[in-house]
């Protein structure tokens, strides 16, 4: 007998359904599995025959097939099993509800499962249960971990449930069951008023200028590099820029749990992410852990950082393929993967925060420890930040080392919640601003909207054709200076860019000071 099932997969960042055939027929005892399956959903074999059996169910003892449509498609992870077991059911005649039959066309499983028969979680379930209803699926079974976020969308019926053999009693009426409703925007709120505020701005003596432009960034969401000497607060300052990014929108939050649903990095009894991520791999992660791909391509850490910051410490220490990779997604806020079985695109709007001393030795331009590299030296490690990168970074700033006299000061400085008092202020200006268009910060204007947007004052623009042919600016890094003088008009308040603006924008191309090396 032939059943016919209805399942969900991943490629990529998208889902597709997939139909699970399952035929059992007189002849040789066997169990096969086509259609790409690989090796965890061969193994899955295993798992079925063990889990009927341990569930008091009947597992036959003849020919199955089971084929895993589209059949040119990799099949991946352990989640068809309860979508095999239920088949297997069915086609046995262990599931014996002829009015159901209408109903298992609408329905979706998936789910692992257990030699005991219980459902282990799954990942990815968010971007599957969004496509459910454009293919007339509705009602979503699956394991009762995975429940509500399954039910975030709201978009079908889910079901939640703890072993096969509470299906088999549900679906023939012996066991009532509700299914999971999810209030998402109460849960929002709640989990957001969760949120632990441990780092705070107060926590960093002096660095004023280093506070004002993470306060700049933070407003327009640009890109900052901080160089300066060991020990002087970058790590520390780049670790608080989330607690003065504004906050977290509903579809800000949904994007991000879609991306860490797949990489099953949700957190334990959370289905949503509210708090915006902070991501900061070590300078020897490869290429591929940080772009995404690899032979089974998964997000990397650009995308993880989503909506958030990606911070990357001692800047020239990472891999050059790492380095230079980081200018697709930084410009196009999407990173693109291509491998022979087709493209992936996984979204990577983060902003990037990275840190580097001035020089091998870590104390040019200190003023308290002399600097013993050579300029050779000094060159061929700033020469490892390209041109093409350093034009993509809208802040660069020297961190100077803190004194005594800051150290020693006893009143508190600007907390957190002052700086992103006047951060949200200048994003509702941004916000107002773009309404019409399809951006919602300065950062991610385009050269007409830079034209329609950034109108100056004659002194700003007499200031701002200095600077460009002093510095020796590329076209990007203009525009970039430009956007970033339009939010420090905002935080002022300002309609027009005022040449104070765009003086302020210029002094923050700090890594100009050590041009003679490069």
């Amino acid at each position: 007998m032939l059943a016919i099932i209805n399942s969900c997969s991943l490629l990529g960042a998208d889902a597709y359904m997939v139909r699970v055939e399952v035929d059992v027929s007189k002849g040789m005892p066997a169990f096969d599995i086509v259609g790409l399956p690989d090796a965890a959903v061969r193994e899955s074999r295993e798992r079925v025959r063990t889990a009927i059996r341990n569930s008091g169910l009947e597992f036959p003892f003849e020919r199955i097939t089971v084929n895993l449509a589209p059949a040119d498609v990799k099949k991946e992870g352990a989640n068809f099993d309860l979508a095999i077991a239920v088949g297997l059911l069915v086609a046995t005649g262990q599931l014996t509800a002829p009015a159901q039959e209408a109903r298992l066309v609408q329905t979706v499983f998936l789910g692992e499962l257990s030699l005991d028969g219980s459902l282990r979680r799954v990942n990815g379930v968010l971007p599957m249960s969004r496509i459910l209803p454009e293919n007339g699926v509705d009602n979503l079974v699956l394991p009762q971990p995975n429940a509500a976020e399954g039910a975030l969308l709201g978009q079908t019926a889910v079901w939640g449930l703890r072993s096969l053999r509470q299906f088999v009693d549900w679906w023939q009426g012996k066991e009532p069951l509700q299914p999971t409703v999810v209030d998402v925007q109460a849960l929002f709120r709640q989990a957001s008023a969760r949120q632990a505020g441990q780092l705070d701005m107060a926590d960093v003596k002096g660095q004023q200028l280093v506070k004002r432009a993470m306060e700049i960034a933070a407003a327009g969401r640009h890109n900052l590099l901080m160089v300066g000497a060991p020990g002087s607060g970058k790590t520390m300052l780049a670790r608080r820029l989330p607690t003065i990014l504004p906050d977290l929108t509903l579809p800000e939050s949904l994007e991000i749990t879609r991306i860490y649903s797949i990489c099953g990095l949700l957190p334990e009894g959370s289905p949503l992410i509210v708090e915006r991520p902070f991501r900061a791999p070590h300078h020897t992660a490869s290429a591929q852990s940080v772009i995404g791909g690899g032979r089974t391509p998964r997000p990397g850490e650009v995308s993880l950082a989503h909506n958030g910051v990606l911070f990357l410490d001692e800047l020239p220490e990472f891999g050059r393929a790492v380095r230079e990779s980081l200018r697709q997604p930084l410009e196009d806020k999407i990173v693109t993967v291509s491998r022979v079985q087709g493209r992936m695109d996984y979204d990577a709007a983060f902003q990037l925060v990275a840190a580097m001393n001035p020089c091998p030795c870590g104390f040019l331009g200190d003023s308290s420890k002399p600097c013993t590299c050579t300029p050779h030296q000094v060159a061929r490690y700033l020469g490892r930040v390209s041109g093409p990168l350093l034009d993509r970074i809208d802040l660069q700033v020297n961190v100077q080392r803190v004194e005594f006299a800051d150290l020693n000061d006893k009143s508190r400085p600007e907390s957190s919640a002052v700086i992103k008092a006047r951060v949200m202020a200048a994003r509702q200006i941004q916000l107002q601003r773009f309404a019409a268009e399809k951006i919602f910060a300065n950062a991610d204007m385009n050269r007409a909207q830079l034209e329609k947007y950034c109108l100056m004052q004659p002194a700003a623009e007499a200031l701002l054709a200095q600077a460009f042919a002093r510095l020796n600016l590329s076209a990007r890094a203009h525009d970039r200076l430009l956007k970033v003088a339009r939010t420090i008009a905002d935080l002022a308040g300002a309609e027009q860019i005022e040449a104070a603006h765009i003086a302020e924008a210029v002094q923050y191309r700090g890594l100009e000071t050590f041009s003679e090396y490069k």
